[in-house]
């Protein structure tokens, strides 16, 4: 597929082309373009904090960083004066996915820059699942036009779990080869059919061979509690690292297989406190330890931070503030192989630094990428254009038909007054659901909801070949205590439509309105449409401001919130019903699936 890279701003040189230039500035023999003086050096290498430093910059990397740096100041080079302030690396996010965030990578970038993420290694599966390959070039090449470093990994899993779902495209062994070819990909994306990598699934095993063959990393996506022989199948079969760890004995586990436990704190997500006692009460070695976000929504990223807020979170969790930001920056540059590029501020190295004034609350005055200050006070500076996509990505929401009230029925089985049904239990801040179980009237032939215990419908609509298919079910924990229904296209990972809602009018009207719009999520109560962002970039991202789409997003949280849902980012856990690689139970438009067993049940319960 040949390259149609729009860059905006210039790509750093390899150090091989600019390593004489370093020695001459750092030598004194010629002068830098820039001067930091009087720094507090956060070294990530030695886990010093060392006074009275300076950094010479030349070619957007660091070619000294010593005491003094006078013999690198000639006529031209600017001098800043940290004033005694903390020298940062620029933060690295390890894994995660642009698309939960609402927005493009461009976007993204935007939100982010400003908390001091400077390094970010993205998998967009989500785009993958509803363009194939096509997406993830898109994705690749607006990484590129970025002014830091927006790493890409090739998406292992599309469809996640074949058999169980089926997505809008599907990913090949030849394209995962192909893609390691290009000139932005980093490594393989977490491999989540991990049944698969265990079992010796050909497919499996020729992705991660082909990532091995390239000297690349391959992630891990190990979402079962199952520590037994089905674990040490799945790290034999080459995973490097795993970010669905919830206990301090998942991350013990990995970190003694030789995997990277990489520890999450996302919008929904909150799996650093229970893991980092790996650390701070066991005394394993916090080099084998990341930190990541995994998926950020929007007004997270605009209202709270980034990976900022996580090295925050996990020096609160009572980590040394050096050792939070070694997890955030030379942890994950190593993890990498891209220490000679990335996570620390060292000669050679990107010149990807913060200034900051308390290191201990992680408060960020100025933000460099590549010796260029892009943001200061909170702000961007720096005027990054924004990135357009073709038609081929948009117009993506193919439901086939008008959807009505009656496509949501559910039919009990003949002569039935009662029945059990398997229920998705959503757990609030965590990925996985609980296989509950519920006693529901029968009315008229069709089984009702029981909203007085928190149990209401969920649907899944086919929205990429327009079929007009509707698989229903039940879910409960969202609390909605009034008449209302929220439909999304962002529905990991097959990104299909998810409709959850308390009655069966709202449903459709919700769905109908997301085909009309490309896709996005929208709140409807009573006939009326009470919230919408649209995301009509492959159903899954707006090309509208980050600040806008947080502001519909704020106003989408309280329309959830008015209808009685109280769940931290309820959104996010929405969105995530119908992922059929983490336990317990989901909806797929197979049908109900059992993640623990995974194979398709009935929704009713006989035995």
């Amino acid at each position: 597929m040949p390259a149609a890279v729009k860059t905006a701003f210039a790509r750093p040189r390899p150090w091989t082309e600019v390593a004489p230039r370093l020695v001459d500035v750092a030598t004194g023999r010629k002068p830098a373009d820039l001067v930091v003086r009087n720094g507090r050096w956060v070294n990530v290498h030695s886990g010093e904090v060392i006074p009275g430093t300076d950094l010479a910059i030349v070619e957007g990397r660091f070619a000294y960083c010593g005491p003094d740096a006078s013999h690198a100041i000639g006529a031209g080079t600017k001098v800043v004066d940290a004033g005694g302030r903390y020298l940062v690396p620029g933060l690295c996010d390890a894994h995660m996915h642009v698309e939960s965030g609402m927005v493009t990578v461009t976007e993204f970038c935007r939100a982010v820059i400003p908390h001091g993420t400077t390094s970010m290694f993205i998998d967009p599966h989500e785009i993958a699942n509803v363009l194939g390959l096509e997406g993830v070039r898109l994705m690749h090449d607006e990484a590129l036009a970025m002014p830091v470093n927006v790493h890409v990994q090739m998406p292992s899993c599309v469809p996640s779990a074949p058999g169980l779902e089926n997505a809008g495209a599907q990913l090949t062994a030849e394209d995962v080869a192909e893609a390691m070819t290009w000139e932005n990909i980093i490594g393989l994306g977490e491999v989540m059919n991990f049944p698969g990598v265990a079992a010796n699934d050909p497919l499996m095993v020729a992705e991660i061979a082909a990532t091995v063959k390239a000297g690349k990393t391959v992630g891990g996506h190990y979402a079962s509690r199952d520590l037994g022989l089905p674990f040490h199948g799945y790290v034999a079969g080459g995973p490097e690292d795993d970010h669905e760890g919830t206990t301090v004995e998942d991350a013990i586990a990995r970190v003694r297989q030789g995997m990277k436990a990489m520890l999450r704190l996302g919008s929904a997500w909150y799996d650093v406190a229970t893991q980092i006692k790996a650390v701070t009460e066991q005394g394993l070695d916090p080099r084998n330890f990341i930190l990541c976000t995994d998926d950020s929504h929007s007004g997270t990223l605009v209202q709270e931070g980034h990976m900022d807020r996580v090295v925050r979170h996990a020096i609160a969790q009572g980590l040394n503030p050096v050792t939070a930001i070694q997890m955030a920056t030379i942890n994950t540059a190593q993890h990498f192989r891209l220490e000679r590029d990335l996570g620390s501020i060292a000669p050679g190295r990107l010149a990807d630094f913060l200034i900051v004034s308390d290191l201990a609350a992680l408060a960020i005055d100025e933000v460099y990428a590549r010796g260029a200050r892009l943001a200061r006070g909170g702000r961007l500076e720096a005027d990054i254009p924004a990135y357009d996509y073709p038609a081929s990505a948009k117009n993506t929401v193919r439901l086939g038909k008008k959807l009505g009230a009656d496509d949501f029925d559910i039919a009990a089985p003949e002569g039935a007054n009662e029945v059990r049904a398997r229920v998705i239990g959503v757990i609030e801040n965590q990925a996985p659901t609980r296989a509950l179980e519920a006693d529901l009237a029968v009315e008229d032939g069709l089984v009702a909801m029981d909203r007085q215990n928190d149990v209401c419908q969920i649907a899944l609509v086919e929205r990429h070949r327009g079929t007009g298919g509707v698989v229903n079910g039940f879910v409960s924990g969202f609390g909605y205590v009034k008449d209302c229904a929220i439909a999304s296209t962002v529905a990991h990972d097959s990104h299909h439509m998810i409709v959850v809602g308390t009655n069966k009018q709202d449903m459709a009207l919700a769905a109908n309105r997301l085909g009309e719009v490309g896709g996005g999520v929208v709140l409807f109560s009573q006939g009326r449409e009470l919230a919408l962002v649209e995301m009509p970039i492959a159903g899954l991202m707006s090309d509208e401001r980050a600040e806008i789409v947080a502001e519909k997003a704020a106003a989408l949280t309280a329309a959830m919130r008015d209808m009685g849902c109280t769940l931290n980012n309820a959104y996010m856990q929405h969105s995530l019903l119908a992922l059929v690689v983490i336990p317990e139970l989901r909806i797929s438009d197979v049908g109900i699936i059992d993640v623990t067993r995974f194979e398709k049940v009935d929704l009713f319960v006989t035995e």
